[in-house]
This record gives C-alpha cells, sequence and structure tokens, in this order.
C-alpha cells in the first residue's frame, strides 16, 4: 500500500486523512531515485501505515478503481459496437441508432464503407480508429 501511495496523484492523497509523518514520508518518497534506498522507504511506509486509519484510503483507492473501471468498461462497449457494426452492418446500425439517436447516420455509413474497403485493400487501419473516435465523441455528446 505504501507503493501505491508513492505513485497517487495529490489530488487523492489530499482527501485521506493521513497523518503529518506519513505526509512528510511520501513527498521524501518522490525525492528517491535509488531502487534500494526507495525500497527500504517502501518498507519504512509501511511501518508508518500501522498507524493510520486504513479505511479511509481504501475508500479513495475503491473510488478510483471503480472510476478507471467504468471508463474501460465503456471503451470496451465502444469497441463492441465498432465490431457489430462493421460484421452485421444493418441490424446493428438499427441498434446503435436507437441507442444514440444524434448520430449523423450518413457520416457512419461513410465511416463503415471506408473500413470495409481499408481492409479489402489491406491498408493501415486509419479509418477503423476514425470510426472508433466518432463512436466516443457520439456516446459522450
Amino acid at each position: 500500500m505504501g507503493e501505491r501511495l508513492c505513485k497517487t496523484p495529490k489530488s487523492q492523497l489530499a482527501r485521506m486523512t493521513l497523518s503529518e509523518e506519513l505526509r512528510a514520508a511520501l513527498e521524501e518518497a518522490a525525492r528517491i531515485k535509488s531502487f534500494n534506498a526507495l525500497r527500504r522507504h517502501y518498507r519504512r511506509l509501511g511501518k508508518l501505515l500501522r498507524h493510520e486509519a486504513l479505511d479511509s484510503i481504501q475508500k479513495v483507492f475503491d473510488e478510483a478503481d471503480g472510476i478507471h473501471q467504468s471508463g474501460v468498461d465503456h471503451f470496451h462497449a465502444l469497441e463492441r459496437w465498432r465490431e457489430r457494426l462493421l460484421e452485421n452492418e444493418s441490424e446493428a446500425f438499427g441498434e446503435f441508432l436507437a441507442a444514440y439517436p444524434n448520430v449523423d447516420r450518413q457520416h457512419l455509413r461513410q465511416l463503415i464503407q471506408a473500413v470495409q474497403k481499408e481492409r479489402e485493400k489491406e491498408q493501415p487501419p486509419a479509418a477503423y480508429r476514425k470510426l472508433f473516435k466518432y463512436l466516443r465523441e457520439v456516446s459522450e455528446g
């Protein structure tokens, strides 16, 4: 946990109830460059953590992990949409329009056709990436 605290952004550290001694040790860890010295410092942090309220620290970590995981889940959902649109265009196209009514139908069809042509010619996946970027814009907007 000490190692993770050292890598935690300051905005998250501010939300944790940490003793001044632990905060000073975390700031000190940022200045240490030697691998062996850093390992020793992590052991020191472990000893300091024994006297801390680990529940508040874990709560902030859990919230950060949840936010990260929801972003990853959204990313994977968009990847699945992209593949469905490319494999089963008409059925998936209708479902996508129902899920996201603000989409530009013509632009989406053009992007799908560009990806299909790109695959036929075995070109680099530029249109494939553009399609994903457009799906992300539509889902966030």
